[in-house]
């Protein structure tokens, strides 16, 4: 991803509130609370809720992306991006179906992959009265926040075992609303196609967040239950006509995070402050990967995922730090937060709940900055080996507090055990990949916290980060299963009795954390607290006539095919099979490490696609990091393409949407079919998909 245009005069229509007018197609929607009139005025159409429980119904969520039931027998549509570490992990030194893409010939050649679970929304309920309800009169910040985290429990205990359904809290405007979302989770997950890497990131990491583009990024998956392909209630229809320049979309998936409704002084912390560690913090780590994955193909190949992964996010951090820098933007923020707080102060009820949040939080923000480094660094998020230990240590801890003590969802014996679950390594554990990476983040720890800090003493002794972390691997037993099954079982005693170097540094590392982490716990009170009361005088103020900040949970945006103004032209709405491979022409296979080479079959088959078959299109709607893989959807819900990436100039969008130049990328639903139909050779799938 290149850097967004400089000089460009971006608005933050969505953080003025909504007292202002919300312009064009911004928003991520909650299925509670559509602008229906404004669709209506705009689109002469808005969906009803037969609609909007069929397109819910029909989407799924994978971890960290979106995707959507496309068939009557559990056929799964999201990104090859969304499921590349899966694939990845399916994958072995003599099946590499990263590279080489995948097409099972029937049910039979489906893949399982382990660990892959699926989750679609059933139900969903505002609990927000119920946890106002049990504050008792008169507490403390402290005590308000824990009476609503037990109370919250206690409601998604009741509803799971009421519903046999897992349940998630989902905190909406900054904890003005408390919902509970209520899943099937999907743990029978099988891989059915993936095209080559190749296609699938045409451009590589040249073309991210660019447009015009050329990206086939699409890969199918199949749920089953009880050994059958699994009969969804509902999956979305395959559209016949496909969608032109100026019709509506919508995208119905699950935006991962913004910060829109946060405060100035929270933004400017992550400007000034919280960015600039991760982007350094992810250089260092690319490096490391880079490096390890250039010892060999078998390398490459277990870190290709990993590195698609950091690059994107540090081109999303470098880009949306420099958006926090626009003058113009910042200023409307300003604008935005004195205006509301002027509401505030002209409510005497609203002054004695609200009036201090702001500097409160200002205050939070202050302290989290202060010890941003330690927190960022004195961990061990670098190791699996070290991170394990670390998770058995502080699993024990909290279980043997009283359950009213112990953190947020491990409140009851069942928390316990999903947590205890979720204590474990992933299944292509690599040792030499492991020290690489453990030795990056010490040299990280030390560059940025220097050689006396404590954290720096403790791990290397006296070492360099390489030496230290090749003995700490090379002298640990956690890389058998066995051993860390003993300890996690062993309960306390097996956890201070054990002499295993990686298990004797996590001891002490939580001890030296606790501090820390106690901080870190009483900041984010502070700032759940006031963000809830600051939420709560906006909602006083404006009403519900906004959007909630996004929260990796279920939305729905909508837009229209459109285009924009960039480089003294229009950018073209569609690309085109021919486009591809006109691309693939002007640069030739061997440019810029094979960035634009097809795949043999590709090039074996270019005379047998239509070239002016629509390949990816930009629309206007509004995104971010977790809509990939989501449903693009006409107004019969009907699926006509597949998002997966933003432009360039819709970096900043965490913060705010400017819907001059904001447009969301997706590949266009006929170009799969094309694909499928004449480079794969997989009738049976196109059959399937198609099917009414």
């Amino acid at each position: 991803m290149q850097r967004p245009m400089t000089g460009l005069a971006l608005t933050l229509t969505a953080l003025l509130g909504a007292n202002a007018l919300l312009r064009a197609d911004e928003g991520m929607w909650t299925f509670d609370n559509l602008p229906v009139q404004k669709m209506k005025a705009k689109y002469g159409f808005a969906p009803d809720a037969a609609w909007l429980d069929h397109v819910r119904l029909s989407a799924v969520r994978f971890p960290g992306g979106s995707g959507s039931f496309i068939s009557k027998d559990g056929l799964v549509l999201t990104n090859h991006h969304v499921g590349h570490g899966w694939i990845e992990r399916v994958s072995d030194p003599t099946h590499d179906y990263v590279q080489d893409g995948f097409v099972a010939r029937g049910h039979g050649q489906e893949i399982p992959v382990p660990g892959l679970e699926l989750r679609t929304l059933m139900t969903l309920e505002n609990v927000t009265g119920a946890l106002d309800q049990a504050v008792p009169a008169g507490a403390t910040d402290a005590q308000a926040a824990r009476a609503r985290k037990e109370t919250l429990a206690r409601l998604a205990q009741e509803g799971e075992a009421r519903t046999g359904l897992t349940f998630e809290p989902v905190v909406l405007y900054q904890g003005g609303e408390t919902w509970l979302y209520a899943y099937k989770v999907h743990k029978d997950v099988r891989l059915v196609m993936a095209p080559e890497y190749a296609v699938a990131a045409f451009g590589k990491d040249w073309d991210n967040f660019s447009f015009p583009r050329h990206d086939l990024d699409f890969s199918l998956f199949r749920v089953y239950e009880n050994g059958k392909p699994y009969t969804p209630s509902h999956f979305l229809r395959w559209s016949d006509q496909g969608v032109k320049y100026g019709d509506l979309t919508f995208m119905v998936g699950h935006p991962g995070r913004t910060s829109r409704l946060e405060t100035l002084a929270q933004m400017e912390a992550a400007r000034d402050v919280l960015n600039p560690l991760r982007v350094r913090s992810l250089e260092r780590s690319l490096k490391a990967l880079h490096g390890f994955a250039a010892t060999g193909p078998e390398a490459a190949r277990q870190v290709s995922g990993a590195l698609m992964g950091m690059e994107n996010g540090y081109k999303v951090y470098v880009n949306e730090t420099e958006g926090l820098h626009n003058a113009e933007a910042m200023a409307k923020v300003a604008a935005a937060e004195k205006e509301l707080r002027a509401k505030v102060a002209q409510d005497p009820k609203l002054q004695a709940s609200t009036g201090e949040s702001w500097t409160l939080i200002e205050k939070a923000m202050i302290r989290r900055c202060g010890s941003a480094k330690e927190t960022a660094f004195v961990n061990a998020r670098n190791s699996q080996l070290l991170g394990f230990a670390l998770g058995v240590a502080r699993f024990q801890e909290e279980a043997a507090k009283p359950a009213a003590q112990r953190g947020s969802g491990l409140r009851s014996e069942a928390d316990l055990a999903k947590r205890k679950a979720r204590l474990k390594l992933d299944d292509d554990f690599n040792p030499e990949r492991e020290k690489a990476i453990f030795a990056q983040g010490l040299q990280e720890a030390l560059e940025e916290l220097g050689a006396s800090h404590p954290f720096v003493t403790l791990m290397l002794e006296g070492r360099t980060p390489a030496v230290a972390a090749q003995a700490l691997v090379d002298g640990s037993r956690l890389q058998d299963p066995a051993v860390r099954a003993a300890l996690l079982e062993g309960g306390p005693k097996a956890l201070q009795d054990s002499r295993d170097p990686l298990v004797v540094l996590a001891r002490k590392v939580n001890v030296l954390t606790q501090a820390g982490r106690k901080q870190e716990e009483e900041i984010q009170a502070v700032i759940a607290e006031h963000g809830a009361r600051i939420a709560k005088a906006r909602f006083a103020a404006y009403g519900k006539a906004n959007y909630p900040d996004a929260t990796f949970t279920l939305r729905l945006t909508y837009g229209s095919i459109e285009t924009y103004r960039a480089n003294g032209t229009l950018v073209q709405p569609f690309t085109t099979f021919g486009g591809l491979y006109d691309r693939a022409d002007g640069w030739g296979p061997e440019a810029e490490a094979h960035s634009w080479a097809l795949p043999a079959r590709w090039k074996d088959r270019r005379n047998a696609v239509n070239p002016s078959t629509p390949y990816n299109f930009i629309s206007s709607n509004d995104i971010i990091g977790g809509n990939s893989g989501s449903p693009v959807l006409d107004r019969k819900g009907e699926l006509v393409g597949l998002v997966f990436d933003g432009n360039i100039e819709s970096m900043p969008s965490r913060f705010y949407f400017d819907p001059r130049f904001n447009r969301a990328v997706s590949v266009d639903a006929r170009a799969i079919v094309e694909a499928l139909t004449k480079i794969y050779d997989a009738p049976a799938l196109v059959q399937e998909i198609q099917s009414k």
